[in-house]
């Protein structure tokens, strides 16, 4: 992840400005906030201005992921070439779904806020849409996992990363 995050900050970069780089990775799937803040470390941008940038570029996908996945999920299932890739999204979305299934609310919190692979708001917003989750309750979930996931990644990133490498 950190590879990828990094390539889209130096190709980005050559065009925007630090912030809106951030703001980018922080809303692309995978990199995420967790991205999103690595790369305004590595960029120096300093954490109270990179906070508040990463939340709200991974907020902004959640509303449209939880809305409309499923209906363009159905209809890119009507078409041979993205049949097969669908159906392996909505599995493996699935199958990181238990703990979200069996305590709901408190598990799509830990989901999106526990900053491992796989987790994060895309893959909770996907899961809490394929699982039919209230959108108020999904939203508030996420919002909550996203605060845990930001204190968790500053500390990595701006306090241990920084005291490593500054």
């Amino acid at each position: 992840m950190d590879s990828i995050a990094l390539w889209f900050a130096s190709t980005l970069g050559q065009y925007v400005s630090k912030e809106v780089v951030i703001f980018i990775i922080s809303m692309i799937p995978i990199l995420e906030l967790r991205g999103g803040l690595l790369v305004a470390w590595s960029l120096g941008v300093p954490i109270l201005k990179a906070i508040p940038i990463c939340i709200i570029g991974n907020i902004i996908p959640i509303p449209f992921i939880l809305l409309f996945i499923r209906k363009i999920f159905q209809w890119m299932k009507k078409l041979p070439f993205f049949a097969k890739l669908i159906g392996k999204l909505e599995d493996r979305a699935m199958k990181k779904s238990d703990s979200i299934k069996k305590y709901e609310f408190w598990g799509l919190v830990l989901f999106v806020g526990i900053p491992l692979p796989g987790t994060g708001a895309w893959t909770g917003s996907l899961i809490a849409a394929l699982l039919e989750i209230d959108f108020k309750k999904a939203v508030l979930a996420e919002l909550l996992g996203i605060i845990i996931a930001t204190v968790i990644v500053s500390l990595v990133s701006y306090g241990l990363l920084g005291s490593i490498v500054g």
